[in-house]
């Protein structure tokens, strides 16, 4: 479980957006870093599509029927949310602010054009882009997933030429490569090291 740091001796929480194309590996990511214990506050990203076999509603991500969706937007109990390839996508507002009230740092994985928008609000988050190595090593992801038909599967592909090309509007970019769960997450851990050592600190309010 995540600890607070003492508040007298640490820097200001992080919030922390991890974005990239689908299929770059931001799921897998984020659970090596949750197996090995990091103390971050790993955010539960809402959605609308269908669960996938082995996927844990509230833990991998939070599945709400599209009515219900859309009321907590209407009720703005979203950071940030946004419709992808037919289904509805949203951060927990409440989720992010409580946790860096309890002064954890914050890890919320988002989309590029979800990034796009929590930096709107949150301008001092740490925004990290994971990229493949090519994109045929992420084409060759997407399609042994075999979650998606070809047509979605060449859409899918379209957009995440579009979202490379939108990885310098970020602070940092981390390289997933092929067997490097472990690589990428020290990168990401050397990225929040270097953060927190920044002056004046980032402060984020929501």
């Amino acid at each position: 479980m995540s600890t607070p740091r003492s508040a007298s001796t640490a820097a200001p929480p992080l919030l922390i957006v991890l974005s990239g194309p689908s299929g770059v590996g931001k799921d897998a990511v984020l659970a090596r870093m949750r197996e090995s214990g990091r103390p971050y506050h790993f955010t539960v990203t809402a959605t609308t599509r269908p669960r996938r076999p082995m996927e844990r509603d509230g833990v991998d991500y939070i599945f709400l029927p599209k009515d219900v969706f859309r009321q907590r937007i209407e009720m703005g109990e979203f950071l940030e949310w946004a419709e992808v390839y037919g289904n509805l996508y949203g951060v927990p507002r409440a989720q992010v602010a409580q946790a860096l009230r309890d002064g954890l740092d914050v890890i919320v994985k988002a989309d590029v054009q979800g990034a796009a928008t929590i930096k709107k609000l949150a301008p001092e988050a740490v925004f990290i882009f994971l990229a493949p190595p090519d994109m045929a090593e992420l084409a060759r992801r997407l399609t042994e997933r075999l979650t998606e038909s070809p047509q979605t599967l060449r859409n899918r592909l379209r957009t995440a030429e579009s979202e490379m090309r939108r990885a310098t509007e970020f602070d940092h970019v981390v390289v997933n490569r092929h067997g490097g769960l472990d690589e990428a997450m020290a990168e990401i851990e050397r990225v929040a090291a270097l953060e927190r050592r920044r002056t004046p600190p980032r402060r984020v309010f929501l």
